[in-house]
């Protein structure tokens, strides 16, 4: 695929630069738009009321005749969450591996997207023709099976874009990384390598995953004569696997429990990602015809996720499972950046039941460290290095590995979302900004929810609000009833009345004012008498409540 004709690959992350999540990145050469990704980000503290955070992709939509299709490396909310929603926008295919496929079409059903989707399945060592690219799925390994790394051939040359990964050579399931593929694609001469940096900063080797496998065993064995509860991540379909060979091996029945959990369970056990021996996996309506030990339960809300299954039995609003002094409960996960305080509240609070709590040595990450990111840039030895998937932090730490292993300062991209890279053989260079940002989901509104939606909010949140109800006659504008003062979340009415009869009279007094003055405009009224209750509450409570005067024509 020689590059006839001079034009430069343009390189366009959407998201997924300076936060972990929401990872969606534009791949352009002329008239062809290949996109990897398309994932969702969690809500931040301050984000009230919303459910998901989406990419915006105006650019997208305003080249929508050049966009091939996605092309998903794996199967985490963080890489496939934003499909549904981006889908009804561009409506173009979806190439990824089965489980991926599966797990998104499990989103699309949901959605009611499934016959108008079209998606296909492509097996590692495969490769799809879309538009000028030609874009090859190469095995790896994560905590998700049927991971891939993408070779993406373009005219201008080949970028390696490795996924989510890390080098497990004793994986659970299905073979190990195809590190000698990374090799033959390396000596085929690559212009850049696009890394996951999220272990950039720790350094050595991230554990197989077996290695859990190992502490499973021991800590049933320890923990035999209780009933264990494993909480885990739903997608880490191996965990699960591991979870259920300790269970068989002593003896014990298994619930799965948690929605995401079943709904990944069943799709992987479907597709033969899992192996489950016969006569282990209960439902959980048959839990009580069980001893309590001869139990494990696997369970979402290893992130204090308060609507998780774990987070209601810990606060007692589980319908089915209550947790029992000497219950045993593995949190199986690191909490993510962030997550830190919810899960410590779950656990101070099962520990407060008399549960057994373990949260150490029962993990391994699915991201690679320091030693795995040098080989594989030492396999593909690529000319640019564009760290991905991360803050800036683990960004900065994998840009200064890349300069370690003798990659020239000036060909290494710590890039942000919307920055716009065009390269070729020649050279690289950022030579432009796209529109990117985060799309609120609240509910079944998708984008309805904005800056200044959020902003009252805020203000709902911190200060309250504070109502204005009044009636005027219709063409005399003579005063008719109120104005009355209903409040919320300012102060409690009943032990404040002297406040609200001072702040009524206030509101009184400024209404008189204005019909002595014949100001007619309601609009004027409204911020005369807004003026006038603010600088009153402000000066007896030092509080700023939403102020919101309703005013009725009889």
């Amino acid at each position: 695929m020689k590059n006839v004709n001079n034009s430069k690959l343009r390189i366009i992350p959407l998201g997924g630069l300076e936060q972990i999540g929401m990872n969606i990145t534009a791949f352009e050469f002329e008239d062809s738009i290949v996109v990897v990704d398309c994932g969702l980000a969690f809500p931040e503290d301050d984000m009230l009321g919303i459910d998901l955070v989406i990419p915006d992709i105006s650019y997208l939509k305003q080249y929508q005749n050049k966009v091939k299709g996605f092309v998903i490396t794996h199967g985490h909310e963080d890489h496939i969450g934003a499909l549904p929603y981006i889908l009804k926008d561009l409506n173009v295919p979806v190439y990824a591996t089965k489980l991926t496929i599966a797990l998104i079409e499990g989103k699309l059903k949901e959605h009611n997207m499934l016959k108008t989707t079209k998606r296909k399945v492509v097996k590692h060592g495969q490769s799809i023709n879309l538009g000028q690219f030609r874009i090859e799925f190469v095995k790896t390994n994560h905590s998700i099976a049927d991971a891939s790394a993408l070779a993406i051939y373009s005219p201008a040359g080949i970028v390696v874009h490795t996924g989510d990964f890390k080098v497990d050579y004793t994986p659970v399931f299905g073979d190990s990384i195809d590190l000698q593929r990374f090799g033959e694609i390396g000596k085929k001469g690559v212009l850049a390598l696009m890394c996951d940096s999220t272990n950039a900063e720790r350094p050595g080797v991230t554990m197989s995953e077996k290695s859990v496998g190992r502490t499973m065993d021991a800590l049933f064995t320890e923990h035999c004569n209780s009933r264990i509860i494993v909480a885990t991540f739903a997608s880490n379909v191996d965990r699960v696997q591991q979870i259920i060979n300790s269970a068989y091996k002593h003896n014990k029945k298994v619930v799965v429990e948690g929605r995401s959990m079943v709904n990944v369970i069943t799709t992987a056990v479907e597709l033969g990602y899992i192996k489950i021996p016969d006569n282990t996996l209960i439902d959980i309506e048959q839990l009580h015809n069980y001893p309590p030990e001869a139990t494990v339960l696997i369970t979402t809300g290893s992130q204090g996720e308060s609507m998780a299954a774990l987070s209601r039995m810990a606060q007692n609003l589980h319908r089915k499972v209550h947790i029992m002094p000497g219950d045993t409960v593995i949190f199986s996960s690191n909490p993510i950046p962030g997550n830190e305080k919810a899960v410590s509240k779950v656990i101070n609070e099962l520990s407060a039941k008399g549960a057994n709590v373990i949260f150490q040595d029962a993990h391994v990450s699915g991201h690679a460290c320091q030693e795995e990111i040098k080989l594989i840039y030492s396999l593909v030895h690529p000319k640019y290095a564009i760290p991905i998937h991360g803050e800036y932090r683990h960004l900065k730490a994998q840009a200064s590995i890349a300069e370690q292993l003798g990659i020239e300062k000036e060909n290494i991209f710590v890039l942000q979302s919307g920055d716009v890279i065009e390269m070729d053989a020649e050279g690289a260079q950022v030579v432009d900004k796209v529109h990117t940002g985060a799309i609120f989901v609240d509910g079944l509104g998708v984008g309805d929810v904005g800056n200044i939606v959020m902003r009252d909010r805020q203000h709902l949140a911190e200060d309250g609000i504070m109502i204005i109800v009044l009636t005027l006659e219709k063409g005399s504008n003579v005063l008719l009833s109120g104005p009355d003062i209903v409040s919320r979340g300012f102060v409690y009415v009943r032990e404040s009345e002297d406040l609200m009869e001072q702040a009524r009279a206030v509101v009184y007094d400024a209404v008189d004012k204005c019909l002595d003055r014949n100001i007619t405009d309601w609009g004027k009224m409204k911020n005369v008498m807004k003026d006038a209750l603010g600088d009153y509450i402000r000066k007896r409570t030092k509080r700023n409540p939403m102020i919101l005067p309703i005013i009725m024509e009889v």
